[in-house]
Parts: C-alpha cells; structure tokens; sequence
C-alpha cells in the first residue's frame, strides 16, 4: 500500500511539474518578438554619408589645389591666371546689389544648408531599428529591417486572411498603411481578421518601435 501511494503521488508531482513547463512555454514570446519588460531605447542607424562627403573633398581638393598653383605661379614671377584677375575686377568694381552676386550667395547658402542637414540627420530611413534582446546578450551587435522586408511580410499575412483579393502594405518609420480589397465575406468580418493577423505580424518583426497600424478595407471596383 505505501509503495502504490508513493508511486501516485509521484506521478501527480510529475504531471504538476509539466503543466508548468507547458505554462512556462506558452506565456514565453515567440522569435523577434521583445519580452514584456521595460522596452529599451534604441538608436536609429546613421549613414556614412560617402557619395556627399567624397564630392564636397573633391571640390575642396580641386579648387585648393588650383589657388594654390595661382599663387606658386605669381611668387615665380608669372602673371595670375585670368580668371583670378578677372574675379577680383568683378568683387572691387561690381556693386553687391547685382544679380549674379545675389544669386551666387543664394546658392551658397542652399549648398551650406544641404550639408548642415545633411550632418545633423541619422539618413537610412528605409532602415528600421530592431529591439534588442531583453537579457543584453547581444553586446554591441544592433539589427535593423528592411521598410520593404517588412511590407512584404505583412502583405503575406494579409493574403492569408479568408476574403482577400489584393493587399497592398506600405511600412513607414511612426505608421504602417494597409489598403485590402474583399471579393468575398462582410467587410467587417474581414477587418476584423485583419487586425488580429497585421497586429500579430507587427509584433513578431521585434521593431523597437511600433508603428501605428492604419487599415482600409474595400469591395473592387465593378467594371
């Protein structure tokens, strides 16, 4: 008799045992999904701005360059380059007020402001930052996903929901626009399904910020 109690009461501490680790499973968050803690703050990628940087050293390169060979040219005893003559005629004689002036300092300025905002912008828009993992394992390995990437995951999942024709997904950095078209089922029946399954999608891209869903649903057009 105490051996058929103990071996009951094993198998009900056992059985315990894997309801919680079924549990414990269940309540886990799937692959790229972040864990319900505390969602951490996480950088945008910035560009290396290389095509902007590489024309502004050449053009600082060629025209420093070119003074530069001017003025050697004048302490060897030969005459300035007309160009630098004829320039400095221009600045001593012409008034500011003239038109090419103007627009020559207009122009200078759209440039200078080009490239301030140019510095000052992270740039890769079409990149967006993913959250890292919860337990910091990650070190300073850092994750991003493609705009186009994600539109197209998020298209699939709409495809899959009873009713749809044709989804067109557009991901954006703060919103993401679906625009569906139903052949069949009520329009609501079919938003409905979609928001759960485009809701799902966004969570499982582990985007470490959510973008704000935006859904239309319509009938086609009749021809």
């Amino acid at each position: 008799m105490r051996e058929g109690n103990t071996e009951a009461a094993t198998q009900r501490v056992t059985s315990r045992e894997t309801e919680q680790d079924r549990a414990t499973e269940t309540d886990r968050p799937g692959p790229g999904v972040p864990a319900s803690g505390g969602a951490q703050h996480v950088r945008r990628f910035w560009s290396a701005r290389r095509v902007p940087a590489a024309i502004v050293a050449l053009l600082a390169a060629a025209g420093t360059g070119l003074l530069l060979y001017d003025l050697v040219a004048v302490r060897a005893g030969r005459p300035a380059m007309s160009w630098r003559r004829r320039l400095a005629d221009e600045l001593a004689t012409r008034p500011l007020g003239t038109g090419w002036l103007i627009g020559g300092a207009v122009l200078a300025m759209a440039v200078g402001l080009g490239l301030l905002i140019l510095a000052v912008t992270p740039g890769l828009r079409r990149l967006l930052p993913m959250q890292p993992p919860a337990d910091g394992c990650a070190g300073d390995v850092r994750a991003g996903l493609d705009r186009s990437a994600a539109a197209l995951m998020l298209r699939d999942r709409a495809m899959e929901v009873p009713g749809v024709q044709s989804a067109r997904i557009d991901v954006g950095r703060r919103r993401i626009r679906a625009r569906v078209r139903s052949h069949f089922r009520g329009l609501e029946e079919v938003r409905a399904d979609l928001e759960t399954a485009l809701e799902n999608g966004v969570r499982q891209l582990g985007l470490a910020r959510t973008p704000a869903l935006s859904l239309r649903v319509r009938r086609p057009r009749k021809r």
